[in-house]
């Protein structure tokens, strides 16, 4: 009820009027049943404008210091996070992998739409950087397929470090879910989780347009931290690479439909 009072009432139509959100593939959603959102990651608002053109709940897992803020801002953060059907989860431990896996087999035994973003945090320079295999063994594990989603424009409208977005307009493309039911029971091979993995972020950067980059985000934000390029002077990658060192499809970032002309 909570989800949607801040979707239908709420949140949502702040959020619309600022994002007046585009989506292409929305066919490729579940009417029914559980499902991978897999998404690249962009912006601390993918995880808001995504819901906003779903007709189903999605639930996406989220640090636990977002919940437990003290004072009216505290709760009202809170209750923002709840309300977008965020999941609490304390990530700083070394279990924090299993407790996201953990959660997202539930919310998918449930029948949901479990949310995630296999890079494992905001991308820090737009490009689509190696994805963690957590959202492969989270798909073998539960037999449900992947869609893989691809947010456009989230980075410009907030870029890191900014809070408050800027109004624009923000775009959704949904690929054809991915079926890995051919590699059933073979979630503890390493090398199967890496290649389902590469497959998810090669789907991820044909839709999204985006360059591809061989390391993970969080490496080469801690990179970036310390003034060092993201990539290390000794990972030469050959131009126009791909996840799993195949080469790079020829496509372009999406842009949105044109507006039909005024009527008079």
């Amino acid at each position: 009820m909570f989800y949607w009072l801040m979707k239908q009432v709420l949140a949502g139509p702040l959020l619309r009027g600022m994002f007046r959100p585009w989506v292409r593939g929305l066919e490729n959603i579940p009417a029914s049943g559980g499902a991978i959102l897999a998404s690249n990651h962009l912006a601390v608002i993918d995880s808001f404008v995504l819901p906003l053109v779903l007709s189903r709940k999605i639930r996406f897992i989220g640090k636990a210091e977002y919940f437990t803020g003290s004072g009216v801002t505290g709760r009202l953060k809170a209750g923002f996070f709840r309300g977008v059907g965020t999941i609490p989860v304390d990530r700083g431990g070394g279990k924090a992998s299993e407790a996201a896996l953990h959660t997202g087999l539930q919310v998918l035994e449930e029948g949901g739409l479990f949310g995630i973003y296999p890079e494992g945090t905001r991308s820090p320079d737009g490009r689509l950087y190696r994805g963690k295999t957590g959202v492969a063994r989270l798909a073998l594990e539960s037999g449900s397929p992947v869609v893989p989603v691809a947010m456009i424009g989230t980075d410009v409208a907030q870029p890191i470090g900014r809070v408050i977005p800027k109004p624009m307009r923000l775009g959704i493309v949904i690929g054809e879910p991915l079926d890995f039911s051919r590699y059933k029971g073979m979630e503890n091979d390493r090398f199967i989780l890496r290649s389902v993995t590469d497959e998810i972020m090669y789907a991820l950067m044909s839709l999204s347009g985006q360059e591809y980059v061989d390391v993970y985000a969080a490496t080469a934000k801690a990179r970036l931290a310390s003034g060092r390029p993201a990539r290390a002077p000794d990972q030469p990658v050959a131009e126009a690479t791909g996840p799993g060192g195949r080469p790079a499809p020829e496509v372009q970032v999406p842009v949105p439909p044109e507006d039909p002309a005024p009527q008079h």
